[in-house]
């Protein structure tokens, strides 16, 4: 469990470094295609600012656009119990707690680390779960928290956003070039160049499913950790698994449709398609059934 924090923690390095080289590279792209590398300067510098300012604000952002509604012990008693019950357990602080009016069952973690962390259920879970099921589910949350899965989603978060800012920006730009002439290669004036806006219109694609894949190599892993970390905590894995089952069987698509952030939610909140089952961001729930259920008799 501690080396599974400690590589989350080197993660996150690592993915910062490697969003840092897109961003980058979208940048002075975008600069090279305007002509003038300063521009390039800027829009980078912008994003690298939003990325940051998406690591103090992501949590509530998150929480933002799901329609979550902070609550205390007066208001969902028995999601404010469970949690506040989890916490203890684990050692851990308090965290924020918010209930999102949607039928669809789910529930999410998010924030930068324990001390500012976000726990948010759908009414549809709290409707269908019994009170072992719920323990589960929060479990499999705080365990997000705990293994500061969090960190790294939420810095995931903020900086899929400002790559899809880059990438809307540049093809813009590649527009403007190629119509107006005034690319790199087009100084002297004459008609718009196609391949500035090939570049952009590739850009524009490419950022999105690399975007969905990095979202998707962080996030499988995660889902496997907090189910086993949930078990740990609650020392009963039968808990989740039959919650697991239930969103299975009772799952459907959030209202508010989020592609970056889906990757925070326990069970897939997206409409299902083609390009969700290449890039999903979770395993297949009756996989993760079936490892809770292996692991019965450790317990």
């Amino acid at each position: 469990m501690y080396s599974a924090i400690a590589r989350n923690k080197r993660n996150t390095v690592v993915i910062i470094l490697v969003f840092l080289l897109v961003v980058g590279a979208l940048g002075f792209l975008g600069g090279y295609l305007a002509g003038n590398v300063s521009v390039g300067v800027i829009v980078l510098v912008v994003a690298l600012g939003y990325a940051l300012l998406q690591y103090f604000l992501a949590g509530r952002q998150a929480t933002a656009i799901a329609g979550g509604i902070e609550i205390d012990r007066t208001r969902e008693p028995r999601l404010w119990r469970t949690v506040e019950n989890l916490a203890i357990t684990n050692g851990m602080p308090m965290p924020r707690v918010f209930v999102i009016e949607d039928p669809a069952p789910n529930a999410f973690a998010t924030g930068r680390d324990p001390e500012h962390a976000i726990v948010a259920a759908t009414t549809g879970l709290l409707a269908i779960m019994d009170d072992s099921e719920l323990q589960g589910v929060m479990a499999h949350e705080l365990g997000h928290v705990k293994n500061y899965d969090i960190r790294v989603s939420t810095i995931v978060f903020g900086l899929v956003v400002a790559v899809g800012f880059l990438a809307d920006v540049l093809l813009r730009i590649s527009i403007f070039s190629g119509l107006s002439g005034r690319g790199r290669n087009n100084d002297n004036g004459g008609g718009g160049n196609p391949i500035l806006i090939i570049a952009g219109i590739v850009a524009v694609l490419v950022a999105p499913i690399a975007a969905a894949a990095v979202q998707a190599a962080v996030s499988r892993q995660r889902e496997y950790l907090a189910d086993a970390t949930g078990a740990m905590t609650t020392r009963y894995p039968e808990g989740l698994a039959r919650a697991l089952e239930k969103l299975q069987a009772y799952g459907r698509p959030t209202r508010t449709q989020n592609s970056s952030m889906a990757h925070l939610w326990i069970a897939d909140p997206m409409r299902p398609g083609v390009m969700d089952r290449l890039f999903s961001t979770h395993p297949p729930l009756p996989d993760r059934v079936a490892r809770l259920r292996g692991s019965l008799d450790r317990f």
